[in-house]
């Protein structure tokens, strides 16, 4: 298991270009900052943050906590695993035009639909946004992922 700081360089990365994209930081408690706001968004945020990878088939390098919940996966099977399968393939090819979107304009808001969990069972993700991943330097890192698990838990993160 990589050590707590990789995990936080990953969601500071995913901040910094949700941030560059929209302007804001990931929501978040007003109270918190630093790493105990990055330690929040990773271990405690109502809402999933994934990310994945610049391969030919992109690999997850990143999952917080509600994301592996959502996802019924152990941390050590989701990371690595190809992204797609997050969709299943009835959905992949819808899954497949949003990043297309995405690497296009950059990031896209409001997306709603299914997803598959480890078992096989679908369930549904709301108002998810998905934008791309550039570094400090302005280099391509992948996409990554926002969505809530719940519609009545939109945008409370207090």
């Amino acid at each position: 298991m990589p050590p707590i700081n990789e995990y936080m360089a990953h969601v500071q990365l995913l901040d910094d270009a949700y941030r560059h994209w929209t302007g804001e930081s990931l929501p978040s408690p007003r109270a918190l900052s630093g790493p105990e706001r990055l330690h929040w968004l990773h271990a405690h945020a109502p809402y999933s943050l994934l990310a994945h990878g610049t391969e030919d088939d992109p690999c997850f390098f990143y999952a917080n906590e509600q994301a592996l919940a959502c996802f019924k996966y152990p941390r050590s099977a989701f990371l690595g695993m190809p992204s797609r399968f997050s969709a299943s393939p009835l959905d992949r090819a819808m899954r497949q035009s949003l990043l297309e979107e995405v690497a296009a304009n950059g990031i896209a808001h409001g997306y709603s639909g299914y997803r598959v969990d480890r078992d096989g069972h679908a369930f549904m993700i709301h108002e998810g946004k998905v934008w791309t991943l550039v570094d400090q330097r302005g280099e391509y890192r992948g996409q990554a992922a926002l969505f809530w698990p719940d519609e009545r838990s939109i945008g409370k993160v207090d």
